[in-house]
């Protein structure tokens, strides 16, 4: 009985009885789609040893076949990927991305800074020129990999160092990717006592690339009354933003 080790050319297929849609294919190629379609139009031969001899298939369908399978396992790979990285997070297990060597991100000595004023009842300084996008309860300042973030909330008890460990710091943790807490502390302004919480933790994927970097962040906590406002720095991990940062997280005022 031949076998399909004996046949030459790459356009022909052999088929297992009694199931004429499998194919034992030859060793480079797979065209189940394509021979199972141009077999709807032509019916194989029996061979008399308990085999199917397919019709050969136009060359042109093989390289159909061909694109297609590999369009088909790209986007496997693809929603395979993205189906890890969500079941990660949500099991809080993302892995830390190793930081830049030499990471961008400094925010220049030259850089102006102008006064931003809240309808929630405060100011601060912010880079001029950085981009400005308002939501319902924050405001987010960014250029490139920098990022300032007001956040207005409520505050039903105490900001304190107890407070910030038991709810704040779990709060990062929970919300953020690979967090790694690396201070909880009180520090003293000109607005007054305020809550500093410094960590590091992974960005949002690119959304061309799917790049993610190690990025460093500081938040600050200003409470007045029963008012929160969170000032939240970031920047990538490892860039020289020590002076900048201090200029903007002091200049935080109360109207």
């Amino acid at each position: 009985m031949p076998t399909p080790g004996h046949l030459s050319s790459p356009f022909h297929l052999w088929l297992a009885w009694p199931q004429p849609y499998r194919i034992v294919r030859n060793p480079d190629q797979l065209l189940r789609v394509t021979l199972a379609r141009h077999l709807q139009k032509s019916k194989p031969a029996d061979n008399g040893c308990g085999y199917l001899l397919a019709h050969s298939v136009p060359v042109k369908l093989i390289q159909e076949a061909q694109v297609n399978r590999r369009r088909l396992f790209s986007s496997i790979a693809v929603a395979a990927f993205a189906a890890s990285a969500a079941m990660q997070r949500a099991a809080g297990t993302e892995t830390a991305v190793k930081p830049e060597i030499s990471p961008p991100g400094d925010i220049p000595d030259s850089q102006v800074f102008i006064t931003f004023t809240s309808p929630a009842g405060f100011s601060i300084k912010v880079p001029e020129g950085w981009a400005r996008k308002d939501g319902a309860n924050e405001t987010v300042f960014s250029d490139k990999y920098n990022r300032i973030a007001l956040t207005t909330g409520s505050l039903a008890q105490p900001l304190d160092l107890a407070y910030a460990k038991s709810a704040l710091a779990p709060e990062i943790e929970k919300s953020g990717r690979a967090v790694k807490i690396v201070g909880v502390s009180e520090v003293k302004l000109r607005a007054g006592k305020v809550v500093k919480i410094a960590y590091d933790a992974n960005s949002a994927p690119n959304d061309v690339t799917n790049k993610q970097i190690r990025q460093e962040n500081e938040r600050f906590y200003y409470a007045k009354g029963s008012v929160l406002v969170a000032l939240s720095l970031t920047a990538p991990k490892g860039a020289d933003n020590v002076d900048q940062w201090k200029l903007i997280s002091s200049s935080f005022r109360w109207k």
